[in-house]
């Protein structure tokens, strides 16, 4: 059942975006598996029950970690999904963002729409300075969503994460809450 705009954390023209629940996880896992094709081989999010209650668990339960869904406003339909991992307070107050478009909704403009809410909600009431992207090399249209969102390049790091069976290389971007702000 879609969820209602008022249990919206922000909204756009097109999406609103809200938190992951337990209760998302049947759209979730067949979105999922629907985006088989679009996934791989860069991500490979939960496609089952179990696992995507463990997956949930964790951005529910971990203060260092936050799960939000891109909603489209007409209908409700689940678009995409954005992650804050490895968030550090203190000094640095930076995350670590991971996301995916679902099929139905990719090459509409919905997820760059999401994460530019995201980054806003971030630097706003997260009270985060700091988000960054790692994205593999060849991931264009995952880069392309980094720098139509203002993201910028900061660097090359060789077998960075393993994923899908070997260490990959990954491209670091990244946005500051000055860049929003003064943007």
């Amino acid at each position: 059942m879609p969820h209602t705009a008022s249990r919206h954390l922000a909204e756009g023209p097109r999406v609103g975006l809200r938190r992951i629940t337990l209760a998302d996880g049947a759209e979730f896992t067949a979105r999922v598996r629907e985006s088989k094709d679009l996934h791989h081989p860069w991500l490979f999010p939960p496609d089952s029950a179990q696992a995507y209650a463990a997956y949930a668990g964790r951005l529910i339960e971990d203060p260092t970690k936050a799960g939000f869904l891109v909603c489209e406003k007409d209908g409700g339909a689940i678009a995409g999904f954005i992650n804050i991992n490895n968030i550090v307070r203190g000094g640095f107050q930076c995350g670590a963002l991971g996301y995916g478009a679902f099929a139905h909704a990719a090459g509409r403009g919905l997820m760059r729409e999401g994460l530019g809410l995201v980054v806003r909600y971030a630097f706003g009431p997260m009270g985060l300075h700091r988000l960054e992207i790692n994205v593999q090399p060849g991931n264009a249209a995952s880069i392309g969503l980094a720098r139509a969102c203002g993201f910028r390049l900061e660097g090359f790091s060789p077998k960075m994460l393993y994923i899908d069976g070997a260490w990959r290389d990954h491209e670091r971007w990244a946005i500051t809450a000055e860049t929003v702000t003064s943007g």
